[in-house]
């Protein structure tokens, strides 16, 4: 059963309240009473009205000042609120919309209009709060596809003897579609993935965890066969397949979606430090040494994922020395953009590789100098880092 709409009439003169409450009551609205503005706000905050009709002159707080006050306070401010004023007195009608009032009514009271104007107030609240409504089951709805993604995410990164290694991720809006991923496989090596799904926002958080599970799923593929007919891969062999296979099952499965992502990939041995890696259209991932020079530039092995089956990708390896570090990143980086157009750019980065000391301290300067670049803008794109350094 539905309940009756609860305005509250606010005016100092008995007459006009009681015509207005028999009025009302008469076209079926429950009715609530206050004969000055320090009454309306009390019956505001206490019988949560779904429509206020409130007279301007008032003793103790006018119209004005009960607008001001609701106006302010987001618990009651979307509560409509219709502004009673004479005929001839048309600049308080003014200062009242100008205040936030929803509509006026003149005085003396004309039936059909008062029923007119109510209504529409009452119309206007109603689509408000199915508004509202949306919004917030919108909001929980991301929350959840947000936790979602998150338990794609490592949740902590590998503990490698003679290594640090740090991360720093930070979605544009809920979801993202940046991803990494960091483990270790049986034989000791440290498999890293750092990834750039095209695109924002749902569409591409959904591809991203697709991508994700494919290149994890098939970098471990011995390790999820039987024991009878498990095989060695090379690190070389395992890159290929794994960046092989989710090349084509995009490409061919998903072909009208027109999804891609970047990817650098990587198979780091820790006892040499030997890097087996591929680069398929990421942003070339930095190799610094203890004085901060960029020593190796890993640029692209091959194209983007996920774009045309069949692809045939290049595996290159090289050797992360003793005191240096790796750096991959998404483009987020270099691509962010403050409130002047300006982008963060490659300079930047390179020169907060001048004086880093351990990866994570590294990152946590990478964070502090975006937000204060960023500033008032908003963040456009994913930004995500992966550092690894061997120790001396």
């Amino acid at each position: 059963m539905n309940q009756k709409p609860r305005i509250l009439i606010v005016d100092d003169e008995p007459f006009n309240l009681n015509f207005l409450e028999q009025e009302l009551e008469d076209l079926n609205f429950e009715t609530v009473t206050a004969i000055n503005g320090q009454d309306a706000l009390d019956k505001i905050n206490s019988q949560s009205p779904d429509l206020v009709l409130l007279d301007i002159m008032m003793p103790i707080l006018d119209g004005f000042a009960v607008l001001e006050r609701v106006k302010a306070d987001p618990a009651i401010r979307d509560i409509p609120i219709i502004v009673i004023s004479a005929n001839n007195d048309l600049k308080s009608v003014v200062k009242g919309i100008q205040l936030g009032a929803d509509d006026y009514l003149p005085k003396p009271f004309e039936s059909t209009l008062l029923q007119a104007r109510i209504q529409s107030s009452l119309e206007k609240k109603r689509l408000r709060d199915l508004q509202d409504l949306y919004t917030k089951s919108l909001e929980r709805e991301m929350n959840i596809a947000r936790d979602i993604q998150k338990e794609f995410l490592p949740a902590q990164l590998p503990k490698v003897e003679g290594w640090e290694i740090a991360n720093y991720f930070k979605a544009a809006k809920e979801v993202g579609g940046d991803f990494y991923d960091a483990f270790i496989l049986p034989d000791g090596t440290l498999t890293f993935v750092i990834a750039d799904v095209c695109g924002k926002g749902i569409g591409a958080a959904l591809f991203m965890t697709l991508f994700r599970s494919l290149i994890h799923a098939a970098s471990t593929t011995d390790q999820l066969s039987l024991e009878q007919i498990k095989k060695i891969f090379t690190p070389a062999e395992r890159l290929i397949h794994a960046v092989t296979l989710a090349n084509n099952y995009v490409a061919e499965t998903h072909e009208a979606a027109n999804m891609f992502s970047t990817v650098f990939i990587g198979i780091l041995d820790p006892i040499n430090g030997k890097l087996t890696y591929i680069n398929g259209g990421n942003a070339a991932p930095l190799i610094v040494g203890g004085d901060g020079i960029v020593h190796t530039a890993l640029a692209p092995t091959g194209p983007v994922i996920g774009v045309m089956s069949h692809t045939e990708y290049q595996v290159k390896e090289t050797t992360i020395g003793r005191d240096e570090l790796l750096l991959a990143y998404t483009d987020g980086i270099p691509d962010t953009q403050n409130a002047a157009g300006e982008f963060f750019g490659d300079e930047r980065i390179r020169s907060l590789l001048n004086n880093y000391r351990t990866p994570a301290k590294l990152l946590s300067q990478f964070e502090n100098d975006l937000n204060q670049f960023i500033g008032t803008a908003e963040q456009f794109d994913d930004i995500t880092l992966f550092a690894i350094k061997r120790e001396q």
